[in-house]
């Protein structure tokens, strides 16, 4: 079976479908453009089974030639069998290909090997070919008795061939594949606590519910198994496996020594048990413990990454004048307004909080900047001061009367961006202090077109994200960023470079020419002259140019996502409606009314295109310049403070979605501290993951369960809501 069969196979898709993605990937395209514009040829494939496709090509790419060097390996010391070299061009899985190498891998000096060289291996395979033997063992030992090398006794003879069948034992890929199932399906992971001074100095202990814990090992938690990786790296923790030993020794002797009896019974016995403690279980509990850590990683930086994608495409709250503010306590509350393009107005530094309490001189300076650039929205970072910031905009809000209202933004990650070459470079004159609030500031403009400036790791949505396999979550967390900029869009004439940086086809170079020749231009007129920038040939426009939008365009439809190649059949399309292109706003919907009427399949021939790319082109034209983040729920503004103390069981409220984990959901309901909405209070129903209900940024109407004050902790239920 050739790879496309067995990516088809696997992900129930047509060999036709899976050969048309590979061959776009193979000549350049990127996943968003072949999502969007090549449906046709893929079948409308989304962007998630387009990445599954490119993961499993590139695994079988590794898994093809780790064949081939293993096959060559063997080849080459004269021991590949035709039914060796069958089973392993069979094998679907690397480690099945590692089993089946591992007795001809070159090999360290073992006991087996050492026994091998003193003339050993003939007296170990006859124990292994005669289990009906009557004669007289010490006889058959003394054969193999050799001073010169180093075999004086019958007791060493019989060690030198038990230390080889243990290898043979211990190389074979059935005994190896038993033990391995046995081990990740009927064990249990326990873990106990630690007490040394020395690994623990400096470090909390806080792993107390897995100080004497076990489960078995189909029923943990992904997050259970990186909390236990993370208490045993810092040493608070010891974790091993529990297992019916007997069971498995039972087991590997059935495959690898089949005979009911044998007068070697108590040696094979001794054999078998010396191979699977002192070789096969040491190396398969490592390949089993790795195999959780890879499966509750590969979880983690899913949830990361959805967490990721529904916080870049939170609304944007376009068109205002915003303040935001970095609060702190010694060091102030930086301060700074942005205009409705997200240009940095001006900066100050306030002191209402202790040690200075400066509350007077503090809301004078902000009532001077709000009336004097008519702020509309207050966006209070969520750090240290943020509630103390937060009363204090609120009763200012109160006492003057003030048409604008504030929210808490996460701020995570905005002093990562202050301090980066991409802060100075924006704001060369200010300090990394004062850059802060303006990336507050902006990430309620726009959230997408500001985060996309900051590493994903750093902006706060994620659980053990330090912990888990870091190219692996780089490379997912960098795909969620380049889909979210693509779905979204990009106006060519307002975008930064790091936000061109995502576009497809695009990289830095590009981006920062792109910048560069609207400084010298203005700006851009149409997409086409998009091709005038240096370094931007047919291929990249391809790639790009459906991504990238005009408003002021002279075309209306290059603030569409219609591709300029479909520009041609579009015109066409708006003649045999009678609807000039200028009037698109007005009149989309009566080219859909006039395709209903006609047949899609009909016009899609007339006009030379697919019925896929014939209904994008109708969606398009019924809602140009759609921002689709414009259907999601708009964040919380709030004009007045709650504290825990206004609590109460039973007390209905609004709250935002700010992270969500395998347990649950933190839901900032305008108390300092965010409140946790348990798995079991999210719905009625039972519900394998919060995500199956919830996302990053919605707007959920909840209840107080239970409150503990001394803890300053909040638990919500939704349950009667949904």
């Amino acid at each position: 079976m050739n790879n496309i069969e067995i990516i088809s196979r696997k992900f129930s898709l047509s060999p036709k479908q899976v050969t048309a993605v590979l061959n776009l990937l193979n000549d350049g395209a990127t996943i968003p453009f072949i999502a969007r514009y090549r449906k046709e040829k893929t079948g409308g494939l989304d962007e998630e089974i387009l990445r599954k496709i490119e993961t499993e090509h590139m695994y079988l790419s590794v898994l093809e030639d780790r064949k081939e060097t293993v096959l060559k390996s063997i080849e080459e010391q004269g021991k590949l069998t035709s039914e060796l070299k069958n089973k392993i061009l069979a094998a679907e899985k690397l480690q099945e290909v590692e089993d089946l190498y591992l007795p001809y891998k070159p090999k360290r000096k073992t006991r087996g090997t050492v026994a091998k060289s003193k003339g050993l291996e003939p007296l170990a395979k006859f124990i292994l070919d005669n289990p009906g033997f009557n004669g007289n063992l010490d006889e058959i030992l003394k054969k193999y008795l050799d001073g010169e090398k180093g075999v004086t006794t019958t007791e060493e003879a019989l060690q030198g061939a038990k230390d080889i069948i243990a290898e043979n034992i211990n190389e074979s890929a059935e005994v190896r594949k038993e033990v391995r199932e046995f081990l990740s399906t009927g064990s249990k992971i326990i873990s106990r606590k630690v007490n040394n001074p020395k690994t623990q100095a400096g470090k909390k202990d806080v792993y107390e519910i897995y100080h004497d814990f076990e489960t078995g090992i189909l029923n943990i938690k992904p997050y259970q198994t990186l909390a236990l990786n993370r208490g045993e790296r810092e040493g608070f923790l010891r974790v091993n496996l529990k297992y019916d030993k007997n069971r498995i020794l039972e087991k590997i002797r059935k495959v690898f020594f089949p005979y009911k009896e044998s007068v070697f019974d108590d040696i094979l016995s001794e054999i078998i048990q010396d191979a699977f403690t002192r070789l096969i279980y040491p190396s398969i509990e490592r390949e089993v413990r790795n195999n959780l850590t890879e499966e509750a990683e590969e979880h983690a930086i899913e949830i990361f990454s959805s967490n990721l994608r529904q916080l870049l495409l939170q609304p944007p709250l376009s068109g205002k004048k915003i303040m935001g503010i970095d609060p702190g306590f010694v060091s102030g509350s930086k301060v700074a307004v942005i205009d409705e393009t997200g240009k940095y107005l001006e900066g100050r530094t306030i002191y209402p909080h202790p040690p200075q309490n400066k509350v007077t001189e503090s809301k004078k300076i902000l009532i001077e900047l709000i009336n004097n650039y008519n702020v509309e929205i207050i966006a209070i970072g969520n750090g240290t001061a943020s509630r103390e910031t937060e009363l204090f905009v609120s009763e200012l809000i109160k006492e003057n009367n003030l048409n604008c209202h504030y929210l808490i933004v996460n701020e995570a990650g905005a002093s990562v961006y202050s301090a980066s070459p991409l802060a100075k470079e924006e704001f060369p004159t200010l300090e990394a202090s004062q850059r802060g609030n303006i990336s507050i500031a902006r990430r309620v403009l726009d959230p997408l077109a500001e985060l996309v400036k900051i590493d994903p790791k750093s902006i706060g949505v994620g659980l053990y994200q330090h912990d888990v396999n870091q190219k692996l979550l780089k490379k997912k967390l960098d795909d969620v960023v380049v889909s979210c900029v693509n779905y979204v869009g990009v106006d060519l004439n307002t975008a930064s470079a790091a936000l061109l940086t995502y576009v497809s086809g695009m990289n830095k170079r590009i981006a920062k020419k792109i910048v560069e020749y609207r400084d010298t231009h203005k700006k851009f007129k149409s997409r086409k002259e998009l091709k005038n920038v240096s370094g931007v040939g047919e291929k990249l426009f391809e790639q790009a140019a459906g991504f990238l939008k005009i408003p002021e365009s002279e075309n209306p439809l290059d603030n569409t996502f219609i591709h300029p190649e479909s520009y041609k059949a579009t015109e066409k399309l708006l003649e045999m409606c009678n609807v000039p292109i200028k009037a698109i706003n007005e009149k989309g919907e009566i080219v859909e009314m006039f395709v209903k009427k006609k047949g899609v399949r009909k016009i899609a021939e007339e006009l030379g295109i697919g019925e896929f790319t014939l209904n994008d082109i109708i969606n398009n034209l019924k809602k140009p310049g759609r921002d689709p983040r414009e259907e999601m729920p708009k964040p919380v503004l709030r004009s007045d403070v709650l504290k825990i103390e206004d609590l109460h069981e039973g007390m209905k409220l609004k709250g935002t979605v700010r992270n969500i984990v395998d347990f649950g959901a933190f839901v900032d309901i305008g108390i300092k501290q965010d409140a946790l909405l348990h798995i079991s209070e999210i719905a009625d129903k039972y519900i394998k993951h919060p995500l199956e209900v919830l996302k990053v940024g919605d707007i959920i109407e909840v209840a107080v369960k239970n409150i503990d004050k001394d803890k300053g902790r909040v638990a919500l239920t939704m349950k009667n809501f949904r």
